[in-house]
């Protein structure tokens, strides 16, 4: 899976609030699909595709303990999504930063009063 499709796996499983109580439930520690479904009123079937989604989006690991495949967080799972949004935020910053020294640069009569 290349950059660009694992960016866009990662925003799509993010883009669930169940998916993202679970992956702060897992914050904590590792936990079971039955320990991670007991605060939600949906099944425990429904959980575990919700836990599929986020283990083939790379944010979580799942290993084998006998009958148990507890589930934990994926270390550095966000390193890319935190490098796409920090590019985002920079850009961001660059062009508000050109629009205040254009701003600055304007004299005070041509600007407008907001209100």
């Amino acid at each position: 899976m290349n950059a660009s499709s694992r960016l866009d796996a990662a925003f799509s499983a993010l883009a669930d609030p169940t998916r993202r109580a679970i992956l702060a439930r897992l914050v904590a520690g590792e936990a079971t699909v039955n320990e991670l479904a007991a605060p939600f009123s949906i099944s425990q079937p429904a959980i575990s595709r919700h836990v599929k989604i986020l283990e083939e989006a790379g944010l979580i690991l799942r290993r084998v303990d006998g009958t148990n495949r507890p589930c934990r967080l994926a270390p550095g799972a966000l390193d890319e999504l935190d490098a796409y949004l920090t590019m985002l935020r920079d850009g961001m910053a660059r062009s508000y930063d050109r629009l205040d020294r254009l701003l600055a640069r304007m004299p005070t009569s041509r600007r407008k009063d907001p209100r």
